[in-house]
């Protein structure tokens, strides 16, 4: 997830001085019929949908370095003083390196069809390439089977942002050699963990590592290189993605559904005009997001973003292109909240700023619109022609135990819910949407802002490592259960 400020510069659109309708009271004309859309609220979500929740590597295992593993560039970013908002790291998060059994044992309790994690680079190989270290080999396996005893299918994503500090010693992403890299890596992974794991996402929201890491310096590395070496780094992950998924295709030992995560900011249409529609797709396919996603799924830069960029946009070999664009069987979005957009007088999108007072999450740059989960799908699945997963939606909420001993937490309740339910109107007016990962099971180390922001289901007590669940986690049960029809 994002984790800092930078949103506004994934997506185009700035803002301007009316606000905006709140999300809900303009609710553009949908495509299906009422009797349809009616109906739809009084069922479930369709019958193979996956219910999952999601987590990732750093933010939860603790680092490799406690098992003789390797560095990240966040175990060095984490030292610099004033990098983390309370001074902390991920040294030992949630302990779930030691504890993931405890934390299986809560999954199947909640009902999860899919847990969504990632493999820490660096645990499997402490210099990026090359010397394995069989204890985090070892620790995954153990991770998978007991997943699989307890019914819950894994979902594998190769990485999310910990990227090994002896290749960042090298150039890190700045390097061609970098997609090399990502892909022997894949390989070994797949190779490895392939005869029990279908599900395969090789990057996550590349958008903002990228823009985070190395242009604002607020995630690790910390750089802040121009743009013209950001389009190159852009270049060099979407060319390990593309290698990736070969090797993926390569290495695997049955049938697998590969797919690559985005962190999308849609456009919510300000009323029913079309012009207001166009507004706000184009709006959803802007900026460095829209940069990242094209070359993936169309195996072309985007024509708007490259006659902005210019002559800062890197040369490279077309065929490149053509590695980027490799078949994928899934769109991965991760989305919390979206953008109200109305059409300015030339026709380019004007993002709306949101009405005064309106809801806003604990993690103050997230508000909350539930409408990205009805137009994202809508719009991406229209594009791309492809399957949507949702592999990251939640909310940081100010949660604490009560003198009861409850967890307390309405709010996100209420956030979920209304997500959801748009998410399910959704699929009634016609996205193809196949999943669902709630962000995130536990508490954790949430980036630059340390452990101030509480994305979980479950709470964690940082000085005892104490799950407990919060009611939030009793009602995702629930609705599991219900297989969505409680919504």
């Amino acid at each position: 997830m994002l984790g800092s400020a930078g949103a506004g510069l994934l997506v185009a659109g700035p803002a301007v001085g009316a606000p905006a309708p709140a999300p809900g009271t303009s609710a553009p004309a949908p495509t299906a019929p009422a009797a349809r859309r009616t109906a739809a609220r009084d069922t479930g979500m369709p019958e193979r949908f996956v219910w999952g929740a999601g987590t990732s590597s750093y933010q939860i295992e603790g680092s490799p370095l406690r098992d003789s593993g390797g560095e990240s560039v966040w175990d060095v970013f984490c030292r610099q003083p004033g990098a983390i908002l309370d001074g902390s790291s991920g040294e030992l998060a949630c302990d779930h390196h030691r504890r993931h059994r405890e934390d299986v044992a809560l999954m199947k309790r909640l009902g999860l069809g899919a847990y969504r994690f990632s493999i820490a680079w660096p645990r499997l190989f402490p210099d990026g390439t090359g010397r394995r270290h069989e204890p985090g080999f070892a620790f995954y396996d153990r991770l998978i089977d007991d997943l699989l005893e307890a019914k819950i299918t894994p979902w594998i994503t190769l990485f999310h942002w910990d990227y090994p500090q002896a290749l960042q010693a090298r150039g890190g992403w700045m390097q061609r050699e970098s997609a090399d890299w990502f892909a022997d890596y894949a390989q070994a992974v797949v190779a490895r963990y392939s005869d029990r794991v279908r599900h395969w996402l090789t990057l996550n929201e590349p958008e903002v590592f990228i823009l985070l890491g190395h242009h604002l310096g607020r995630h690790a590395p910390g750089e802040k290189r121009p743009w013209p070496e950001l389009l190159r780094i852009c270049h060099h992950v979407l060319l390990a993605h593309g290698k990736g998924v070969q090797a993926i295709r390569a290495a695997a030992r049955q049938p697998v559904e590969v797919g690559y995560v985005a962190a999308l900011h849609p456009g919510i249409p300000a009323t029913t005009a079309e012009a207001d529609l166009a507004a706000a797709r184009r709006f959803s396919f802007g900026g460095l997001a829209g940069w990242l996603l094209d070359p993936v799924y169309t195996g072309r830069y985007p024509e708007e973003q490259l006659a902005e960029y210019g002559a800062q946009v890197p040369k490279h070999d077309p065929a490149d292109l053509k590695t980027i664009a490799q078949p994928l069987d899934l769109f991965a979005m991760n989305t919390y909240q979206g953008a109200v957009v109305r059409a300015g007088p030339d026709g380019r999108p004007q993002a709306l700023p949101l009405p005064q007072g309106h809801a806003r999450t604990a993690f103050r740059i997230f508000d909350m619109v539930p409408q990205a989960l009805y137009w994202g799908p809508r719009w991406y699945h229209e594009r791309y022609k492809l399957p949507v997963y949702i592999t990251e939606n939640g909310m940081s909420s100010i949660d604490w135990v009560s003198l009861d001993g409850r967890i307390d937490d309405p709010q996100r309740i209420d956030f979920l819910r209304r997500y959801l339910q748009e998410l399910r109107r959704a699929i009634a007016d016609g996205a193809d949407v196949r999943g669902y990962f709630a962000w995130s099971l536990l508490d954790n180390f949430e980036w630059a802002e340390g452990y101030r922001e509480r994305f979980g289901l479950i709470f964690i007590d940082y000085a005892t490592q104490k799950r407990t669940p919060k009611a939030s986690f009793d009602w995702y049960r629930d609705t599991i259960r219900s297989h969505g029809a409680t919504l």
